[in-house]
This record gives C-alpha cells, sequence and structure tokens, in this order.
C-alpha cells in the first residue's frame, strides 16, 4: 500500500467537528452520502461483528426526524418531571439545519461473545471514518450525543432492541467556511514510553 502520507496527515488534522449552524442549507447528493457510510463500514470490528447501524434521514426524512425525537423527548420528559420546552423547541428546528442526519447505533451481536464496550469502541471507530471521509468531501459532519440519544424509549425509532445503543446522531452539511484548526495536546503529555 502506497499512500500520500502528506495528504493523510493534512486530512486528520484538519478534520473538524463543524455544527450545523455553520451549514449553508446546501444540499448533498445521496451517492456522496453512500460513500461516507461505506467508509464507516470499513472500521476494525473485533470478530466481524460491524455492530454499526446507520438510519439516514434526508430531504423530508429529517422533519420526520425532528417530529419523531420531539415526541419522544416530551412523553418520557413530562412523564418523570425533567420537561424543558426550550429544548423539546430545539429538537423540532436544529435538525433542519442540517442537509443530512445519520442515527447511529450500535447493535449486539446475537451471541453476546464480543464484550459490549468493545462494540462500542468499533462504533465510535466508524465515527472516525464518517468525519474524515466527510471532510474529504469538503463536508461539515458534527455528532450530536444530546437530545434523546440516551433515552431508553428512543431506540425502537431507529430499529435497536433493548440490548442495543444509540450512539448518537451525525449531522452532515456544506460548511459555510472551514474552522480554525486548534493546538493539542503535546505528544509528551499523553504518552509514556516504555522501551526496557
Amino acid at each position: 500500500m502506497n499512500f500520500n502520507l502528506r495528504e493523510f496527515d493534512q486530512l486528520v488534522r484538519g478534520r473538524r467537528s463543524v455544527f450545523p449552524a455553520h451549514y449553508t442549507g446546501a444540499a448533498i447528493r445521496e451517492e456522496i452520502i453512500r460513500e461516507i457510510i461505506t467508509h464507516a463500514t470499513w472500521a476494525p470490528t473485533h470478530k466481524r461483528t460491524e455492530p454499526w447501524r446507520f438510519t439516514v434521514f434526508l430531504n423530508e426524512g429529517i422533519s420526520r426526524l425532528a417530529e419523531m425525537q420531539a415526541a419522544c423527548y416530551r412523553n418520557v420528559t413530562e412523564a418523570d418531571g425533567t420537561f424543558r420546552e426550550e429544548r423539546y423547541k430545539g429538537l423540532q428546528t436544529k435538525p433542519l439545519q442540517s442537509a443530512c442526519i445519520i442515527a447511529i447505533g450500535m447493535k449486539r451481536d446475537e451471541k453476546k461473545s464480543v464484550p459490549e464496550v468493545e462494540e462500542i469502541g468499533a462504533v465510535f471507530c466508524a465515527i472516525e471514518n464518517l468525519y474524515l471521509s466527510a471532510a474529504a468531501h469538503g463536508l461539515g459532519g458534527y455528532l450530536s450525543t444530546g437530545g434523546v440519544t440516551y433515552f431508553e424509549e428512543a431506540k425502537s425509532l431507529f430499529g435497536l432492541g433493548p440490548e442495543d445503543r444509540l450512539i448518537g446522531f451525525f449531522h452532515l452539511g456544506v460548511p459555510k467556511e472551514w474552522p480554525l484548526p486548534k493546538d493539542r495536546k503535546p505528544l509528551e503529555e499523553v504518552t509514556r514510553w516504555v522501551t526496557q
């Protein structure tokens, strides 16, 4: 395998979370979304369980997602007394800023032979591939884990069962501008070398 390491370095260092408020509103072609998701499916996966599940919301489907998650939020939070009107309205309107939203789930393997943490790890590797592929296409991406992500009642909306997990929502859009790079901690702060 022979790749341009300089371009790879630029892609990895240049990848950013680009938030929906910074999208232009332009549409994204379905074939590009398919390619981005295909790249996600090439993430590492222990015992090849491929635990990732994607539900793609596009065009009017985004309005449907907004309605579904707002209704789920209202039902759950009114029952437990934590309902907040501003959050409810945000769930109805904020999704409409994105050209595409991909709900990401983790489906447990039926034999449960792989520890859950490894399955979650595989899904997050797939999410990193989404980020990198989106950036390579000049698209902004952002993983949201807010809203109804951790509601048990939300799982069934995305074809997930009780043993599965809803991981979050990956927003895609054409950015108005690319965010400036931010520094990372020096390698010495996060790395320990053992040589003997």
